[in-house]
Parts: structure tokens; C-alpha cells; sequence
């Protein structure tokens, strides 16, 4: 099928697959094994070098580019938009609850959303609202909420 092709449009073909890859399924890797492809084509295309240190060149290339593109990365984090987004107790805070069993001595349960959970805090009767103040482990930390005087 690829006889008679020079083998830097083999290894094109190779880098555009890969491309093509990294925008079918991002994951931010492929990119970097495409340019090391496009880079070997580059160098079959120069040189008339055989198979094999074709594909160390391709070794090479690749690790190139991966390290450079680690770096590259680490001097520009990605700041998410949401700094929250996957610290769910942070998420919470603030949140109101209502108490499902009476917090008594500072224990109870309160629910939240679909859930029930420990609760710590002043004491309060079942069916009053609280609001989360903090959490410690699996036990949510709550307080009345704050009334607005008007």
C-alpha cells in the first residue's frame, strides 16, 4: 500500500493521524508526538537516513518535544475559572441544611441535598435550619444561619 512513497510523506502521515488525534480525544499529549512526526518528515525530507535511526530520530524528537511541552505548560498553569470546582466541602460552605436528628451535645444529622450527614454545633430541634460553617472529615460543621436585622 505505502510502496514507493518517500518515507517523509509516510512519517506526514503519520504526524497528521496523530493531529487529528489530539483533536478527536484532547488530552494534550498527542500534539507533542505529532510535532515530533512532522519534525521526523522534516529530517527524512534533508537527509537520506535509513529506517531505523528514522525511528530514533523519532525517539528523539518525541522526547524533545514532550519535555518542551512539560515546561511549556509549567511556566503557564491553566487557571480553572471555578478555583472550587472539584473541592466539594469547600462547595459547601455556607450551604443551608436542615437537621434530621437533633443535634444534642453538639451531635446530630442534618441533610443536605439528597443525603444525610453528621453534624456538628449548637444544639437545635429536628426541622431547623442551619447553615454549614465548616467541615472536619465527614462531620459538616454548623451554625445558625445569620439574620438580617431590617
Amino acid at each position: 500500500m505505502f510502496d514507493g512513497l518517500h518515507h517523509s510523506v509516510l512519517w506526514g502521515i503519520v504526524a497528521v493521524v496523530l493531529a487529528i488525534g489530539e483533536i478527536i480525544a484532547p488530552g494534550v499529549f498527542l500534539i507533542w508526538l505529532a510535532l515530533a512526526a512532522a519534525l521526523t518528515a522534516g529530517l527524512t525530507l534533508l537527509l537520506p537516513i535509513s529506517e531505523p535511526f528514522q525511528v530514533l530520530a523519532f525517539a528523539i524528537f518525541t522526547a524533545l518535544s514532550v519535555s518542551g511541552g512539560r515546561l511549556w505548560y509549567l511556566a503557564r498553569p491553566v487557571e480553572p475559572e471555578d478555583r472550587m470546582l472539584n473541592d466539594k466541602t469547600a462547595r459547601m460552605m455556607g450551604r443551608s441544611v436542615i437537621v434530621t436528628e437533633a443535634i444534642v451535645h453538639g451531635q446530630g444529622r442534618v441533610r443536605i441535598d439528597d443525603s444525610s450527614w453528621q453534624a456538628t454545633g449548637p444544639d437545635a430541634a429536628v426541622g431547623e435550619h442551619m447553615m454549614i460553617a465548616g467541615v472536619d472529615g465527614t462531620t459538616l460543621i454548623v451554625a445558625y444561619p445569620i439574620k438580617e436585622l431590617s
